[in-house]
Formats: structure tokens, C-alpha cells, sequence
């Protein structure tokens, strides 16, 4: 996974130490999926949080993901951020951008009513190549990148 969003983006603070974080992740493209949990919890774990501290749930598709994370939010303890990750690929129709649309508005609807870090690690993408190169290729990784984008954000509200 390259890590050239982690250098520019966060220094190591132990940001996460102490941190409860929450991955909802798409069941939906699996082998992507798993991609960028492994890159938001190698974030994590890079800045103090320990494994027992980082919680997955998986959800059937990404369509599921701001309902969950609206859930999650709501209930206490609150987690300290949610970080949403999966892959919404072109089909034959524009489907997908209406999905991706939907996810994404959703998740910014939780996290402005929260006022918790809820952070998008979703690819959008047109093939299942250009998906792997945002899931650890050569593009980066957008779940490590959603994690920094949430330990950006813990370390604005300090």
C-alpha cells in the first residue's frame, strides 16, 4: 500500500491511542473491501489505536452504509469516528452513480447531525481495475485515506 497520503496528511501523534473507531465495510466487492479495511486499519493502528479498539461491521451493500452508520452514531457509547468503506463499480447502466450519489450524501448527512467524524472510503469507479488501483494499487488506498481524513478531524476537535 503506498503510503504517501499517511506522510503528508497526519505526522504520528497517537492521535488514535484511547480512540474507539468503527468500519462499516460493503459486502458487496469483497476482494476490494477487504483492501481498504486493511488500509484504514493499518492508519489506525499506526497512530496509537489498538486492534481491539478498531470494530468492523459488515453491512450487505454500499446503499446500507449511512442507515448503519447513522445507527452507530446514535447509540452509547458513541464511537469516536465511523469510517464507511466498500466499492460501487459501472454496470450497464448509470445506477451506480445515482448509488454513489445516495452514499455519499448519506454519510455527510450522519456526520454533520452527529458531529462526529463519519468519513467516506468508498471508490467510485468505472472497472474493477481502476478499483484495485484505489484499494492498495497504484492510485493509494481510500480506506487508509478516510482514516486520515477522521484522525484529521479528532485532531481538530482537540
Amino acid at each position: 500500500m503506498p503510503a504517501i497520503a499517511d506522510r503528508r496528511a497526519l505526522p504520528r501523534t497517537g492521535i488514535a491511542r484511547a480512540k474507539q473507531f468503527i468500519i462499516i465495510a460493503s459486502e458487496f466487492n469483497p476482494a476490494i473491501t477487504r483492501a481498504l479495511i486493511r488500509g484504514a486499519s493499518h492508519v489506525l493502528r499506526r497512530h496509537g489505536a489498538s486492534v481491539r479498539n478498531i470494530r468492523v461491521l459488515w453491512v450487505p451493500g454500499a446503499f446500507e452504509l449511512p442507515v448503519v452508520a447513522a445507527r452507530v452514531v446514535a447509540r452509547r457509547p458513541r464511537p469516536d469516528a465511523v469510517i464507511a468503506v466498500g466499492a460501487i463499480l459501472r454496470g450497464e447502466t448509470p445506477h451506480y452513480e445515482v448509488l454513489a450519489h445516495a452514499v455519499a450524501q448519506g454519510l455527510s448527512q450522519v456526520a454533520v447531525t452527529s458531529t462526529i467524524p463519519v468519513t467516506f472510503g468508498v471508490v467510485v469507479a468505472q472497472t474493477m481495475a481502476q478499483a484495485k488501483a484505489r484499494a492498495g494499487g497504484s492510485m493509494g488506498n481510500r480506506g487508509a485515506e478516510a482514516a486520515l481524513a477522521a484522525l484529521a478531524v479528532l485532531r481538530l476537535f482537540q
